[in-house]
Formats: C-alpha cells, structure tokens, sequence
C-alpha cells in the first residue's frame, strides 16, 4: 500500500511542527525544507486547522503551530483523515467490483486483515514517537533531528510474513 503524496506531505507538516514546539513555522519555510509548492502546503494546512490540528496566524510575523498534544496526536488517525481510498483491490467495493472470483475467492479476508494490521501499528504510534524536538541550537538552522534520533519500529510478525510470501510469489 502506498500512501498519497498528500498524506506524506500532512505527516511531513506536522513532524516539522511538532519539532519545534516552541516556534511559529511558515508556508514558506515548509515549502523551501521540504521542495513542495507553497499551494500544496497551504491546502493541507488548511486542512488541518480546519480539524483543529493546527493553529494558524495570518500576517506579518504569523505561522502555523500544532494545536494539539503531539502524545494524542495517533499517526492512524492522520492517515484516516487524509487518506480518500483504502480500497487494496476491485472487491472492496461493492458497487464497482466485477471480479468473477468474487464468489470462491479469499484474497478479500486476507487484505483486510493485512489493512486491519496496518492500522493496528499506525493506530499504536503518536506524533510524539515518531518525532524528537529539534535542540534550540538546530531551530535557527532549521535542521531535523538525526535519524538516530527516532527509533524505527519493526512491522509487526504477521506483515513480515505476509510480505515475504508476496516476495516469493506464493
């Protein structure tokens, strides 16, 4: 499954918000961090104030900051409300399916759970895990948090193995 480029771009947002805490962060300097256009970002922002994830302030010395609590903030729960089609094959939707399998066929249970999973781990992360605040001496410069920072977290076993046996073909 590969996430929209929109919800790449909101998890980008709010990291580099939620790693400076304590600053007011621009359109432009977004833009110019992450080589997205300006139009872009401010769709999303729009988005996300609009949910009352982020607050913004117009005008001369404005910006954007989180609004709520990066350690409530889940990570499924970004993607759910950014995401328009989790529809993994044709048979998800009923309205549209035209599969003959349909009837015989268990690869419909088998992507659900594989969704379920997936969600299940997203739904486990808050922003606050994925990101650390930046160092006061970084703010200026705009500079991320070193990779080592942020630990990465294995898939969970029952997607390893499913993804092993997409590898291999069976």
């Amino acid at each position: 499954m590969r996430l929209a480029e929109y919800t790449d771009y909101t998890l980008r947002v709010l990291m580099y918000c939620a790693a400076r805490p304590q600053q007011l962060v621009t359109i432009s300097e977004l833009a110019q961090h992450h080589g997205v256009s300006r139009n872009h970002l401010m769709k999303i922002v729009n988005d996300l104030a609009r949910q009352g994830v982020l607050a913004t302030t117009r005008g001369r010395g404005g910006g954007l900051r989180l609004l709520k609590d990066p350690t409530g903030l889940r990570i499924g729960d970004v993607v759910r409300a950014s995401e328009t089609d989790f529809r993994l094959v044709e048979c998800f939707d009923p309205d549209s399916n035209q599969c003959t399998l349909s009837p015989t066929c268990r690869l419909k249970g088998v992507f659900n759970t594989a969704l379920s999973a997936y969600f299940r781990e997203l739904d486990s992360m808050t922003l606050a895990d994925i990101v650390a605040p930046v160092s006061a001496q970084a703010v200026g410069g705009h500079a991320l948090p070193p990779l080592g920072a942020v630990t990465p977290v294995a898939a969970p076993r029952s997607l390893r193995k499913l993804a092993g046996k997409a590898m291999s073909g069976e």
